[in-house]
């Protein structure tokens, strides 16, 4: 038994590999038990590092650091990845507000703090690390820790105090979330569109005399209306529609646009059908005997950033792209779109057509199998550049940074939103993505239970560890409740986003595993990275501030 008690006990590279792996399978395995339907999930493995360092196991203090924060890195710059192409029109049709939500949540939060103080008489440096703990926001800890030390302080009462309320912190943002689901009687995450890019389909009846005899690039030159017409039906005939083709009274069309457009656009053409054409299960080769529909897949890396008009796709075969699948999105397929490996584009025309356009976009579903690499370290290496990138603020004696959370997720939203306009292939199979995302948080919270786990339980039978406790508890519980509340009731936001939101405004990314387990789609998770960098920027500096201000 000496190899095992050397391999287990004696610090070195591989005890640090087997630890960690044990600690985060054992985690990963009790995270499949359900009690009543709920499961913690990925959090076991936090509480099975905390026990595993309350039992004595050391790892060398470099390599506890190094996986801490690679395990870290991985996951914000995956999730980054995953939610970028849907970020920027998730920030322009509601991030602001979002934003906003989730900066009251901060406010709320460090107000309670500080009246926490003055009514218990808490020290406020062991305030802010129950602060950080509540809120699960270790950049703002080491803020404040260093704060501290540049003013002469002890440190160690905010890292002892943010370790007590740390657990809670995690467990308390999903517990939050459950209630407000209860109170709000929503049995699951489900809610509204807030996607401004969402494609919707319906059809017209062209009964405007005003666009007669017009043909369809005048009228798109009309308005700002984006719109892309797939079918004309005229005389029990149907017409693949091209730039030059004229509308007739009776012309019956089917449109691809954005919702928000539909009531504009019956004025414009005069009269909408009834028919449901955004159903699921519609076949669309069925709609008539002489055109095809056919979702061809980009995976051509030449197809890579360009523009959709630049292809001429309808000039050379005489097609129509009517829509673009991405990461779960139908976009409507207008000229200046910019397409991206793993975009699913939806061609309507002759069999014949349809097979030369997949053969020039590729179509070919192995080539995706294969992670591009290359973007994903140098992404990696841009958005740690970026975190220790140092932002001189007035009035304040050293900079603050974005840190190892803040940096790598802003350059994986930048990269997977902007990135094929440059030719990079930011593109990763929802399976890919996932493993990165699952590895590195997993990891990540192995090394933090085992690093808090050494004095933990001592720490919690102190008599100061009940206030602590008890303060962040409502820290953590309050201000995610009525936030909740005021963006589902008052705003009238979606609840998925709304959760994706908390999570983020509260730094918490086990919450937001919760979440995406509840729930289909990515809803959670883009309004997740959508507040993420302005509220881990907002509580690095508040902690900062406070310290300096009233300490």
């Amino acid at each position: 038994m000496e190899w095992l008690n050397e391999i287990l006990l004696i610090p070195s590279a591989v005890q640090a590999v087997l630890v960690i792996c044990l600690i985060c399978a054992i985690g990963m395995a009790l995270g499949k038990l359900h009690m009543r339907g709920i499961s913690l999930g990925v959090t076991f493995v936090f509480f099975a590092g905390i026990l595993a360092g309350w039992a004595g196991l050391r790892l060398d203090p470099d390599v506890l650091n190094y996986a801490e924060s690679f395990g870290l890195v991985l996951f914000v710059y995956a999730l980054g990845l995953q939610v970028g192409p849907g970020f920027v029109s998730s920030f322009r049709s509601g991030g602001a507000a979002y934003n906003g939500l989730a900066l009251g949540l901060v406010v709320l939060g460090t107000v309670m703090a500080l009246v926490t103080v003055w009514v218990s008489g808490v020290s406020l440096p062991d305030m802010m690390g129950v602060l950080c703990g509540a809120t699960t926001n270790t950049p703002a800890l080491g803020a404040a820790q260093q704060t501290l030390k540049q003013m002469g302080q002890s440190a160690s009462g905010p890292a002892l105090s943010c370790a007590v309320t740390y657990p809670l912190g995690l467990v308390g943002v999903i517990l939050a979330l459950m209630v407000a689901g209860r109170l709000m009687k929503l049995k699951r995450f489900t809610g509204g569109n807030d996607n401004a890019d969402e494609a919707f389909i319906t059809s017209f009846q062209v009964c405007n005399p005003a666009i007669y005899g017009k043909t369809l690039h005048e009228l798109a030159q009309l308005g700002e209306r984006r719109f892309v017409v797939s079918r004309l039906w005229r005389a029990g005939k149907v017409i693949l529609p091209n730039g030059q083709t004229r509308f007739e009274e009776g012309d019956r069309i089917l449109v691809i646009t954005h919702q928000k457009d539909v009531d504009r656009l019956t004025l414009f053409f005069g009269r909408r059908d009834t028919t449901d054409w955004n159903k699921r299960n519609i076949d669309w080769n069925k709609i008539d005997s002489k055109l095809v529909s056919q979702r061809i897949i980009i995976t051509r890396h030449e197809i890579n950033g360009r523009h959709l008009g630049t292809l001429h796709l309808r000039n050379r075969y005489g097609v129509n792209v009517s829509r673009v699948q991405r990461s779960g999105i139908q976009l409507v397929a207008t000229p200046d779109l910019v397409l991206r490996m793993g975009d699913r584009v939806t061609v309507v025309g002759a069999p014949e057509a349809i097979g030369k356009v997949a053969d020039e976009l590729g179509n070919a579903v192995k080539h995706l199998d294969e992670p591009n690499l290359v973007t994903i370290f140098i992404g990696i290496v841009l958005g740690l550049a970026l975190g220790s990138l140092p932002f001189h603020i007035p009035g304040m004696s050293f900079p603050v940074k974005l840190g190892l959370a803040g940096g790598p997720i802003i350059m994986g939203i930048l990269i997977g939103a902007y990135g094929p306009r440059l030719h990079m292939v930011a593109y990763t199979t929802t399976s890919a993505n996932l493993m990165l995302r699952s590895l590195g948080l997993s990891m990540y919270l192995a090394c933090l239970g085992l690093d808090a786990g050494r004095d933990f339980f001592t720490t919690v039978m102190s008599p100061a560890a009940l206030v602590w406790l008890t303060s962040g508890f409502l820290i953590t519980i309050v201000p995610v409740l009525v936030m909740a509340v005021v963006s589902v009731k008052v705003f009238h936001k979606d609840f998925a986003a709304t959760a994706g939101m908390i999570c983020g405004a509260m730094a918490n990314p086990i919450a937001l595993d919760y979440a995406n387990s509840q729930l289909p789609g990515d809803k959670a998770s883009v309004a997740y990275a959508t507040v993420y960098p302005l509220c881990m920027f907002a509580r690095v500096i508040i902690a900062q501030v406070i310290i300096m201000c009233l300490a």
